[in-house]
């Protein structure tokens, strides 16, 4: 979700404000994905290189996910979507873990499109806790089946599918270690669009443009 200090900046204001208008475009992203009846959609919110941001614009950041947990859980609940977090989640502001523990508990029953939030998330660090996990399996248990199928069951999207399309906004055109391993086969679509600009018409364009591609998954794709 690129875009927002620089939508901020367009219009002279302060990052911040950039960072509160790309909440809107969440919500419309949200509920369209919904209404569509896409099953799974994963948000990066916040990296493990946002961090290095100034101190004052990450405590904002935290303010804004706590206030985004806190008004949007009744409307989660109202479209039947239960919410999911992937990163070192053990490292963000404890106010900010126990909000993301409520609003988990409160929508973990209902059964529509679960909706990932990326936060304190990087796919390197989640490559090498993957492997962490992993040598002490191996140095208890003497012995383990290293293949994809193991190495993917300890990421942190484990239970979840690989995605189909990775969507960049505001002209961004590198993965930004934004899961590295699940996305060797996605589909990717670039719009100049900034993130607080786009709307359930970029969303539309983006899956109609999906839907007309081939999917070859590796293969050459002749005949």
């Amino acid at each position: 979700m690129d875009g927002n200090g620089r939508w901020a900046k367009k219009r002279r204001l302060p990052r911040i404000a950039g960072h509160r208008a790309g909440i809107g475009a969440v919500r419309q992203a949200v509920e369209a994905c919904a209404r569509l009846g896409v099953p799974y959609l994963t948000l990066y919110a916040f990296s493990v290189e946002n961090w290095k941001r100034p101190h004052t614009e990450v405590k904002l950041l935290m303010a804004l996910l706590r206030e985004y947990l806190k008004k949007e859980i009744g409307e989660l609940t109202k479209q039947n979507i239960s919410l999911g977090v992937i990163g070192r989640i053990d490292r963000l502001p404890n106010p900010v873990q126990r909000d993301l523990q409520n609003a988990m508990e409160k929508t973990r029953r209902n059964t529509g499109m679960r909706l990932t939030l990326a936060l304190n998330y990087g796919a390197r660090a989640e490559l090498v806790d993957a492997v962490r996990t992993l040598a002490h399996q191996l140095n208890r248990d003497g012995s383990i089946k290293i293949d994809e199928d193991t190495l993917s069951r300890h990421l942190y999207t484990r239970g979840l599918p690989d995605p189909d399309l990775l969507i960049r906004t505001s002209g961004e055109m590198r993965l930004s270690n934004f899961l590295l391993w699940q996305v060797a086969y996605s589909e990717i679509w670039v719009t100049e669009t900034l993130w607080p600009d786009f709307t359930q018409k970029d969303l539309f364009r983006a899956i109609i443009d999906f839907q007309k591609r081939e999917r070859r998954y590796g293969g050459l794709g002749l005949g």
